[in-house]
């Protein structure tokens, strides 16, 4: 199975950690993983913010990278959302009947991770060890553009040496959505401060999530407090080993 890693503008840039966890994971699992140095933005900011004119370029250029792949894995709900449901609709907007067709085609070949791990290639168990309190945040559109469901939970209760917590009003929104953040702070802070309560109520060592975008809303939270609670995405949790000495540096 030919295989694309969808990096993601934030992983890219913020947290690259996440994407080499990400391949890392997927190797250890026998697959072969390419970066398409091609890749850029899914242009969901654009459209989320009323520039879908110029999104409609990086929906182009998107269903061209990823062509020739049988899968685009993406660590992130909020980009495999976008591409799902924004970019053929967007296409159509513009009247580009072929790009649409050829933009929802490689749409469903795009897989958030837990997706893929649990409904293609079938594994809940990766071998991963994990010797941690952890709560998980089922992030918006994973919950309710994907519906990703108990994936997350399946693939981290088979994590050895991990406790998995179960987070107070897990299903809240955390308050960022992007640009929302910028335009409604003092709502997006309000939300914040419920999400951070709910996260520090469970007494766990980490909270994790599929979004980068969510969890580094949460973590600067949780930081700015003082406290003790880590953001990790759950691709670096999966991607842990015994052997890793990162794991070893975390443990407590």
């Amino acid at each position: 199975m030919r295989i694309a890693l969808f990096a993601t503008c934030l992983v890219d840039g913020l947290f690259p950690d996440v994407g080499k966890a990400t391949v890392a994971l997927l190797r250890r699992l026998g697959h072969q993983v390419d970066l398409p140095l091609s890749q850029t933005c899914c242009g969901q900011m654009h459209v989320n913010t009323g520039y879908p004119a110029q999104a409609l370029p990086l929906v182009r250029n998107y269903a061209d990278t990823f062509a020739d792949y049988e899968a685009i894995v993406a660590p992130s709900g909020s980009c495999t959302g976008s591409i799902r449901h924004q970019h053929a609709d967007l296409a159509e907007r513009f009247g580009d009947a072929g790009l649409a067709a050829q933009a929802r085609e490689v749409a469903a070949r795009t897989y958030e991770l837990s997706e893929f791990l649990v409904d293609v290639l079938g594994v809940t168990d990766v071998g991963a060890y994990y010797p941690h309190r952890v709560t998980y945040h089922p992030t918006c559109h994973s919950l309710r553009l994907l519906r990703v469901g108990d994936r997350p939970y399946r693939l981290l209760r088979e994590v050895r040496g991990l406790e998995l917590v179960e987070l107070p009003n897990a299903e809240s929104c955390c308050g960022f959505g992007g640009t929302f953040a910028l335009k409604n702070g003092e709502v997006s802070t309000a939300m914040l401060a419920d999400k951070m309560r709910a996260v520090q109520d469970t007494r766990s060592d980490v909270c994790t999530a599929g979004d980068s975008s969510c969890l580094m809303h949460i973590g600067g939270g949780l930081t700015r407090l003082r406290a003790g609670v880590r953001t990790v995405h759950l691709a670096e949790i999966l991607a842990s080993t015994q052997d890793d000495s990162r794991v070893k540096g975390r443990a407590r």
